[in-house]
Parts: C-alpha cells; structure tokens; sequence
C-alpha cells in the first residue's frame, strides 16, 4: 500500500510543480468527467464513501457544479500501513487532503451531494479548510474519517449518524437520516 501512496505522491507533486503550485495540499484536482453546471444551486459538497485495503475511506468533494475542479478533504493516518495499524490504538499524525483512489470512480461505494448558495458555500468551505487545518491526528476509535465528514455535515445543518460504522453505511445513512434533501440554507447560527 505504502508503493501506491508513493506513486500517488509523486504524480500528484509533478502536478503541482508543472502547475506552478507550491502545495500539493492546496492544489485542486481536474477531474475530466465532471458534468459542468447545475439547477439545483451553484455550489456543491458531495458526502462520498469508496473501498479501501480493509475498512473503507469517508470524504468530501466540494466546489462550484460550473467548474471542472473539485477539492478534497478527508482524514487518514499519514503515513503506510504501520501507522494505520498503530493508530486502532493511540492517535497517528493525519493527512487531510485527497487520498488514493478519492478521485477515482470506480472505488466509489456511497455518495450523498446537497447544494449551496454563494455565501453559504464560503461559509461551508472556509469551515472545511479550517477543519483541515486543525485536525492533525487520526485515530480509528475518535478521530476517524466518519467524524471528520460528520463535522462538516453537522456544520451545514444535517443530521449526523454515528461514526462507528462503514463508511459507505454512514454515507448511506446520512443521506437517508436527511430524506435525501439536496438543497442546504445555513442558519444564522452557523
């Protein structure tokens, strides 16, 4: 596992160098079959849930439906396969970019996309770049990606299942614990 992470790592880093970034992290990922546009609002952030070696991964595309770029926030334990093993049992450091396979359809068990409006987008997205910021440590139990996802859903007003669960059964049941609702209003609270 730790060889594919390597191969990601480096592909992702030539992207970012021949694009002139100076942070992988920062960098937004093209993805070439996204659908531009959308009636249901300008903004997005889509709940997804994919396979993974053994558990499987929870994490967040966000963006607007009129570009082709999507940003990725979920949390992992940096590092190989070691790391995530230690980390059933204390905190590991974590990464809170796009991890492999986050990008690619075909692991894709479970999704759940509601819509925005600009000023509640900035709100949601600067949240997530916050949550990115301040979440240095994974850990199976605590700290997982479920809890991680479940903040931001929690932020934009959803209803929030447990995070003891798979992540494509935690995705599944916060898009059914939600009826299914696809367009999000913050409060004035949030």
């Amino acid at each position: 596992m730790s060889g594919i992470r390597e191969v990601y790592n480096r592909i992702a880093n030539a992207d970012a160098l021949g694009s002139g970034e100076a942070s992988v992290e920062s960098k937004s990922v093209s993805r070439l079959a996204r659908k531009p546009g959308s009636a249901k609002g300008p903004y997005y952030v889509d709940f997804r849930a994919r396979t993974a070696a053994s558990w499987g991964h929870a994490f967040v595309w966000y963006g607007k439906t009129s570009e082709r770029e999507v940003e990725v926030a979920g949390l992992t334990p940096a590092g190989d396969t070691a790391t995530y093993v230690i980390g059933h049992l204390t905190l590991v450091p974590s990464e809170t970019g796009a991890s492999y396979g986050d990008l690619d359809p075909q692991y894709l068990t479970a999704n759940y996309r509601v819509y925005l409006n600009e000023p509640d987008a900035k709100r949601v997205f600067a949240y997530i770049k916050k949550l990115q910021a301040n979440s240095p440590v994974w850990n199976a139990e605590t700290f997982n990606c479920n809890s991680f996802v479940g903040s931001i859903a929690n932020f934009m007003g959803l209803k929030v299942p447990v995070r003891w669960q798979r992540p494509e059964v935690y995705i599944t049941n916060l898009k059914a614990m939600n009826g299914g609702r696809q367009i999000v209003h913050l409060s004035s609270e949030q």
